[in-house]
């Protein structure tokens, strides 16, 4: 009877220690995910254990190479024996590339029409393939948003067209709306166009400048519609072209996931004004509010033209954004793109509690900011 209870302790003792050494692990990649992949819009984390024998088993998914080697680098530094069967998923895809081909495509939360719109891809727009999920392509945007699209809407590459993409001679779309037509004054459209789209370039015909999309259809644009993209990309912040985009939306529809001069919701406008000044903003305004120069809410008087300015609940949370003009007057869109003041004391005063403000001058190329010029998915 005293060894058998002997060796039921053991046995428990050994079960208690397995179980605190499996517990121990899943507390260390739980760190992990917070300093590496805190936001699930934009990384993928689905990482499980299993113990055996004194060796863990990773399985699941991860997004990047840089969080696969996060952990082995975190487990070997803590001496933990390991067995790693995650799925590295920018590795899984042959071709590893896509662009949009439309005009304008819109992404959702899961990968069918009747999931929530999450965003949108315009024409030109790069993007890296993660999973297939039936005709539905999961993909990460250049801001690093992470969502799905269906399959016909991209024209998928490999590396080696990717790169050539990156060094040829392309135009972008500058003005608000226009179209690809066949010919020179021509009315046969090949492809309708919106602002920021990005196509190749293929010669000149005096006023036209004749253009392929990603999937290689081509067309005649009027010069004075587009810029060449490279020379587009090279200019400096300027306010001024922020705050002329956003006037020409204005009284245009909300759009939930909109992100284009089609139509917007609140942080797809700041999105949509910022790039025709060629800067990459965050996706949500929950994200915009963590970036740039943070400045009080009740110091507003001293905003300047192109700050976000940030509302939401009175817990804190932030749900809405808009794009500071002058004395307490911001343009956003909420139910159409309008302009409203901060000031209590304005007519147009909304009583939304006002949190905070961002200032985006002298702050491209800080974390959630990002030049064109300076992104390695465009240059």
């Amino acid at each position: 009877m005293k060894l058998l209870k002997k060796i039921s302790l053991l046995v428990l003792s050994m079960f208690a220690v397995s179980s605190a050494s499996a517990q121990n692990v899943d507390g260390l990649l739980a760190d992990l995910k917070k300093t590496i992949a805190p936001d699930g819009r934009t990384a993928i984390w689905n990482v499980n254990t299993t113990l055996q024998n004194g060796v863990v088993t990773l399985y699941g998914k991860v997004d990047s190479n840089a969080a696969n080697q996060a952990i082995e680098k975190m487990l070997n530094e803590n001496n933990v024996k390991f067995d790693n069967r995650l799925i590295v998923l920018e590795n899984s895809q042959e071709l590893p590339w896509a662009f949009i081909k439309l005009s304008v495509a819109s992404l959702r939360t899961e990968g069918r029409h009747a999931a929530e719109m999450a965003t949108q891809g315009i024409m030109g727009m790069p993007v890296k393939m993660l999973e297939k999920d039936d005709d539905w392509y999961r993909v990460q945007m250049p801001d690093d948003y992470i969502a799905y699209v269906p399959g016909n809407s991209l024209i998928r590459v490999d590396n080696e067209r990717f790169e050539q993409w990156k060094k040829a001679k392309r135009y972008i779309v500058t003005v608000y709306q226009t179209r690809l037509v066949a010919q020179p004054k021509s009315n046969e459209t090949v492809s309708d166009l919106v602002m920021g789209n990005i196509l190749e370039y293929k010669g000149d015909e005096g006023k036209w400048v004749r253009l392929a999309t990603p999937d290689g259809r081509e067309g005649y644009v009027e010069k004075s519609e587009v810029e060449e993209f490279a020379k587009w990309a090279k200019q400096d912040f300027d306010a001024e072209t922020v705050s002329r985009t956003a006037h020409r939306m204005m009284g245009s529809g909300y759009l939930w996931g909109g992100t284009t001069t089609k139509l917007t919701d609140c942080s797809g406008l700041a999105k949509v004004s910022y790039f025709s000044n060629a800067i990459i903003l965050q996706r949500d305004a929950s994200q915009q509010a963590l970036t740039g120069k943070i400045i009080k809410a009740e110091d507003w008087k001293d905003a300047r033209l192109g700050d976000l300015v940030f509302f939401g609940t009175k817990t804190g949370r932030v749900t809405h954004v808009g794009i500071y003009l002058h004395d307490g007057k911001y343009i956003h869109c909420s139910g159409q793109v309008k302009i409203n003041s901060v000031d209590p004391e304005a007519d147009d005063y909304l009583t939304t509690p006002f949190l905070s403000i961002s200032r985006i001058d002298g702050m491209v190329g800080t974390k959630g900011i990002t030049a064109v010029r300076n992104h390695p998915w465009y240059f």
